[in-house]
């Protein structure tokens, strides 16, 4: 192997010195607990489909990643999944506003997303509440007065909350205002394709 001649004694002390530092760098990393490599970002598993959704298996052979669902919802509230690009709601983040006419599945071209006969119609999940750190025996009742189909129930005698499971279509509005009002979020949305459901 040929010797590059412009390489000489000084720059192979620089680079010796820039190897030895990044060394050191890593060492005082794995001294003080941190890990050489960040860690990767963990992939959330509490997204929801869009109105309409086909159960899960059959929706990802019909899902074609158009995004015209994406585009079609007015408070853009449904965004590509990071890893494959199929359709999802984030419901603590941007909830699904039930829009009457449903423009979603209006778009939707390959039947992954179908017409439902109207938004207590929709099955995206089921709302659960961990009464362990819910407020409501403080007296928050902030997401019973947000839910679009009164699902959720406040018994003012005994302050406590339930979900009528039969009208909760699992928009995620309450999880939504859960974590806007409180410091931690005592209601999430179970996804549909988590539940066994028998539809009426």
């Amino acid at each position: 192997m040929a010797t590059n001649p412009s390489y000489g004694r000084r720059d192979f002390l620089k680079d010796s010195v820039i190897s030895t530092v990044r060394a050191a760098h890593e060492l005082v990393k794995q001294a003080d607990g941190l890990p050489a490599e960040p860690p990767p970002a963990a992939t959330r598993r509490d997204w929801l489909r869009p109105p309409g959704a086909v159960g899960e298996q059959l929706f990802l052979e019909r899902c074609t990643q158009c995004n015209d669902c994406v585009t079609a919802c007015p408070p853009g509230a449904i965004v590509a999944h990071p890893e494959d690009g199929t359709p999802v709601l984030f419901a603590d983040q941007s909830p699904c506003l039930l829009c009457e006419d449903l423009p979603c599945i209006a778009a939707c071209e390959t039947d992954a997303l179908l017409p439902v006969v109207g938004v207590n119609h929709v099955h995206m999940g089921i709302a659960a509440i961990s009464h362990r750190i819910c407020t409501a025996g403080q007296g928050c009742h902030a997401c019973v007065s947000k839910c679009p189909t009164d699902a959720l129930v406040m018994d003012f005698a005994s302050l406590h909350l339930s979900v009528v499971e039969e009208a909760c279509v699992g928009c995620g509005m309450c999880e939504m205002v859960c974590k806007t009002v409180s410091d931690r979020v005592a209601i999430r949305v179970i996804p549909s394709r988590h539940l066994t459901r028998v539809d009426s």
